[in-house]
């Protein structure tokens, strides 16, 4: 099926996610060094920067899903290895702690819409996000951040079964290893997302060929 990308994300109807690019995770402050070396490696977070830019100048609305935690961890289970794993950092990634905090890059704009959770892998079940998206009109969500293993994964398997279309840029998510995160975006995520490279899109929203 050949889908125009253009169409895809008209303004209008589309808004821009990203998945955990705070400092605890990918930035100053990460507690995953793996997974902040190999966003520094394909531009992360320069990237989803610039989508950010060209997305608020079209009034696309761009929504940030955080992860963070109280300090008696209530409403947040342990309920996997993952989970399991951030419990023996127990100081890590707090609600209002600098380790939650959205990188500086990417703002967050006063226009920009900040969902968090205390609880699960990805962003839209038990939050408001979904409700959030319909509100505004959105059908296409363009999906950025990290990680592909986990987070992007959920994120786009999520907001298929809430009926949007899924835009994923290739240099705007990141996973580890960068061989495994490839194959899952060839032999997955492909199947249920129209990837991207931020260029494309950016191109898409421009009338103007970019250079």
């Amino acid at each position: 099926m050949s889908i125009d990308l253009r169409e895809l994300v008209t303004p209008a109807h589309t808004a821009v996610l990203t998945m955990e690019v705070q400092r605890g995770v990918v930035g100053d402050l990460s507690s995953i060094p793996a997974l902040a070396e190999e966003s520094a490696k394909v531009g992360l977070v320069p990237n989803i920067a610039r989508v950010l830019h060209a997305a608020r100048a079209l009034d696309v609305r761009v929504v940030h899903c955080l992860a963070e935690f109280r300090a008696d961890r209530a409403g947040s289970a342990i309920n996997c290895a993952l989970f399991a794993a951030g419990r023996r950092h127990p100081e890590h990634m707090l609600v209002g702690s600098p380790s939650a905090e959205l990188v500086p890059e990417l703002g967050p704009a006063p226009e920009d819409l900040i969902s968090s959770r205390v609880h699960g892998i990805s962003p839209f079940i038990g939050t408001s996000l979904d409700t959030w998206l319909r509100n505004l009109g959105v059908r296409t969500v363009v999906a950025t951040g990290v990680s592909v293993n986990l987070g992007i994964f959920g994120m786009a398997i999520e907001a298929l079964n809430f009926g949007y279309q899924v835009v994923l840029p290739r240099d705007a998510v990141a996973g580890v290893p960068k061989a495994y995160a490839d194959a899952v975006l060839e032999n997955s995520l492909a199947l249920i997302a129209t990837l991207t490279s931020t260029q494309d899109l950016l191109r898409a929203w421009s009338d103007d060929d970019l250079p």
